[in-house]
């Protein structure tokens, strides 16, 4: 069904009724909602549609689910003229997918069940091997690299998303280092005081920087072997 494989029903469809709406219907109620609050006779109420004529459809709510984050996720970013080169490929690639995520901050409780098997999220695979066609990576050195970002980009999402709802969009916690200054002795936890002290605990609620150098330390370490590899 991901693929449009399967064949549409001949039986006594609801006019007007499609898979496409089906999936679109199923988004905005997450995305309204959350997705606890998605069932298959939730997307027949907004459909004004019977429960069951859904899964005339769609075999079964983990199916939807999966076709839901496929459209989710769109198409990726693809490649760019002239080519800037592989990490400026996979850091395109990277900050795309946060984007998706964060347009849809659902798809983060859907859990992964299954690898890509979408037309969108294979793209989106495709995509990311494609920034590196040209390195000297072995095939499953390009794979299990787009895999660890795709991981990195998933766990930056989440947690993005968890501090956003735990927070109701405020500043988490102002005043944090202030606060542990005043819990902590400093002999027990130097190494904690200097980073106090130094300020950088004042800026916890910056998680576009904390993505940023994420990436960058883990396209630096891609780069390393990308370099030892084309070194004869």
């Amino acid at each position: 069904m991901l693929w449009g494989i399967r064949e549409r029903p001949s039986r006594g469809p609801r006019r007007g009724l499609s898979l496409e709406r089906i999936v679109a219907a199923a988004v905005d109620v997450a995305q309204a909602d959350g997705i606890g609050a998605l069932s298959m006779s939730r997307v027949a109420a907004e459909l004004g549609a019977a429960t069951m004529s859904l899964y005339r459809y769609v075999a079964a709510k983990d199916e939807l689910l999966l076709l839901m984050v496929d459209a989710a996720m769109g198409s990726p970013p693809g490649p760019r003229e002239p080519d800037d080169g592989w990490r400026a490929g996979l850091s395109r690639w990277a900050q795309g997918a946060r984007a998706a995520y964060d347009r849809h901050p659902w798809a983060l409780r859907v859990p992964i069940s299954t690898p890509p098997l979408g037309p969108n999220m294979v793209a989106w695979m495709d995509d990311g091997l494609r920034c590196l066609a040209h390195t000297p990576l072995t095939e499953q050195q390009k794979l299990s690299s787009v895999l660890l970002l795709s991981g990195f980009v998933r766990n930056e999402a989440t947690l993005s998303a968890d501090l956003k709802a735990a927070s109701g969009g405020e500043k988490m916690m102002p005043g944090y280092g202030a606060l542990l200054s005043r819990l902590i002795d400093p002999a027990v936890f130097p190494s904690l005081q200097r980073a106090i002290d130094s300020g950088s605990l004042d800026d916890d609620d910056d998680m576009d920087g904390e993505f940023d150098f994420g990436l960058a330390r883990l396209l630096d370490g891609i780069a390393v072997l990308v370099d030892r590899l084309a070194t004869p």
